[in-house]
């Protein structure tokens, strides 16, 4: 080997880097935003702060849900931010509800209790590691990103609280309840890892017509309205109502599978009478003669 002499004095090459644009940014910005919220509801929790740790959870939602319909629109989506979303995911809606649960009540069942919280965010930590593997799949149905397999993280996470949503609302929180709740988390943890088709709502919002815009923005207005007054009673209704919702998801999903059914097999089923006549035809020109010749040709003499 030939080794090289230094030069002294020859500066060292510096690698170039490429100016990230602003665009790819601002999601991640957001991001991040909500993992300090989702972070600072555990301290909050700890704290015994549950009203104040509740309001940090749905503020984590809000900016999840924003902060891929911002890259989407700027143009700014990465696998970066992809992966970034996901692990704040799982702290935000896996490891703090389960701990908020466990604070709030489940601490009285010792054990028991912080089974359920750590199968709750196991759960969701399987249902996003299952969402990134699913997303590039080639084979799946335009439609079927209409649908997401098993309830999604943040409202697996709004889901999971609402024993603590009664309990504000006056709901005694006894051994029964705690009980309740044990059982009810265990449930919401293995509906994220289902196979249910639930409605993702991505697509919906895009656009919006001239003559609904403001329609549409006294809505917004109204809902964060009732949000702020009476927020355990619209975050009740909308577990509740949320829940029932369920089985209407699955019924469209099945619907959509039967179409797809009923269209394949359409074209194999029956086929048209002038397909069956060029086929007719096409096997006697396999045979060496052309098509009608039998009835054309002259009777032959014996």
């Amino acid at each position: 080997m030939v080794f090289q002499p230094i030069d002294p004095t020859q500066s060292p090459r510096r690698r170039r880097f490429r100016a990230i644009p602003v665009r790819v940014l601002l999601p991640n910005l957001i991001t991040l935003l909500a993992l300090c919220a989702g972070l600072t509801a555990i301290r909050l929790a700890i704290e015994s702060k549950l009203e104040l740790a509740l309001a940090a959870i749905v503020f984590a939602a809000v900016l999840d849900g924003i902060d891929g319909r911002v890259a989407r629109m700027l143009k700014g989506t990465s696998r970066f931010g992809a992966e970034l979303d996901s692990l704040a995911d799982f702290v935000n809606f896996g490891v703090a509800p389960g701990l908020i649960l466990y604070f709030w009540g489940l601490h009285e069942l010792k054990s028991a209790g912080w089974i359920a919280a750590l199968v709750f965010a196991i759960c969701a930590a399987l249902r996003l590691a299952r969402f990134n593997v699913m997303i590039d799949d080639p084979d799946k149905p335009a439609w079927a990103g209409n649908f997401f397999t098993g309830i999604p993280a943040p409202a697996g996470a709004l889901t999971v609280l609402l024993p603590i949503y009664l309990y504000f609302l006056g709901v005694s929180n006894g051994l029964v309840t705690v009980w309740v709740t044990l059982f009810y988390t265990l449930g919401i943890g293995l509906l994220m890892v289902s196979r249910l088709p639930v409605f993702s709502g991505k697509r919906v919002g895009k656009r919006v017509p001239p003559e609904m815009v403001l329609p549409v923005f006294v809505v917004v207005v109204l809902a964060f309205a009732l949000l702020i007054s009476y927020p355990w009673e619209v975050l009740s209704v909308s577990a509740v109502v949320y829940l029932a919702s369920l089985p209407f998801g699955w019924l469209s999903y099945r619907d959509h599978v039967r179409k797809d059914a009923l269209a394949a097999a359409t074209p194999t089923a029956s086929a048209p009478v002038g397909d069956a006549r060029l086929s007719s035809d096409a096997a006697t020109l396999d045979a060496g003669t052309e098509p009608g010749a039998e009835r054309d040709r002259p009777p032959r003499l014996n």
